[in-house]
């Protein structure tokens, strides 16, 4: 496994396994046998629904002696309605005990919104109590990351954000690099839009290395220094997505791959109007 190193000297893993969306029936059994084919980063949520069953799949695979827990990176996340530093301090405390754990390896705002300065705070402390390793952001464009990083007095050891093959964050990397944040991509695939996998650009990247669309997308972002979450309730397709180390993408295959850049989200805009909108109503709670 390949890992990086966060600017607080914390090791994470380049590689791992997130449980969004998953169905809570399915999500221990999901992360028992991700951590068996050898996954060692474990990314869930507060929002997810299923840290209690992701703790259940980590619990399984160390009481069967596949892992002990610090071979583990253990990941979770604080939603918007808990944006605060009194919010941040008792969600901190439930996902520790949802989670059955003594500590979490990396905990991240969802959202850059609420009282994201109250909550670093109460992230700040955990840390220094050594329940919590490292803390970040998620959602955070380059603009705001600066913003935040030069307010605070711990900043941010990671932001997790889209990057895929449409939305390849190029000029956020090289922002990210100079502030020493590490970018952590989600939605690595971007869920097989503008049918990604099926893309005869990356398809014929594949074949000159017996390797799948996914395996080559998971390959490009580990050459590009970042961390990816690969997601999959099946095992022979979490042992595929894993299969990534034993070989390496060309100079001219990179720059070929840069070219499907479309430079924009495969979801949604986190800023925009409608979207910010959204996220006040739920957070205040109006309809």
């Amino acid at each position: 496994m390949e890992t990086i190193t966060l600017n607080n000297g914390v090791i994470m893993p380049k590689l791992g396994f997130g449980v969004y969306q998953i169905p809570q029936a399915e999500t221990a059994e999901a992360v028992y046998q991700a951590i068996k084919i050898g996954y060692r980063l474990i990314d869930t949520a507060d929002i997810y629904g299923n840290e209690v069953q992701t703790g259940e799949g980590i619990k399984r695979a160390i009481s069967e002696g596949l892992v002990t827990r610090k071979d583990l990176f253990v990941t979770t996340k604080l939603f918007i309605l808990q944006a605060s530093e009194a919010g941040a301090k008792k969600t901190i405390a439930q996902s520790l005990e949802r989670l059955g754990l003594d500590y979490i390896d990396l905990y991240l705002i969802h959202q850059p919104y609420g009282d994201i300065y109250g909550a670093w705070r109460a992230m700040v402390s955990a840390q220094k109590a050594g329940v919590v390793r490292a803390i970040g952001v998620s959602n955070f464009k380059s603009a705001k990351m600066i913003e935040f990083s030069s307010l605070v007095d711990v900043k941010p050891q990671v932001n997790q954000i889209e990057i895929n093959p449409w939305y390849q964050r190029i000029e956020d990397q090289e922002w990210h690099e100079k502030y020493d944040v590490q970018l952590e991509a989600w939605a690595p695939f971007a869920e097989g839009r503008h049918d990604l996998f099926t893309n005869p650009t990356l398809a014929n990247i594949g074949k000159k290395y017996d390797k799948t669309v996914g395996q080559v997308v998971l390959r490009w972002l580990m050459q590009r220094n970042l961390v990816a979450l690969a997601k999959s309730v099946r095992p022979e397709r979490m042992a595929e997505n894993f299969a990534i180390f034993d070989f390496e993408l060309s100079k001219e295959d990179m720059e070929t791959i840069t070219k499907l850049n479309q430079n924009e989200s495969a979801f949604f805009d986190h800023d925009a109007p409608k979207q910010v909108e959204a996220f006040m109503k739920r957070m205040l709670n109006v309809k």
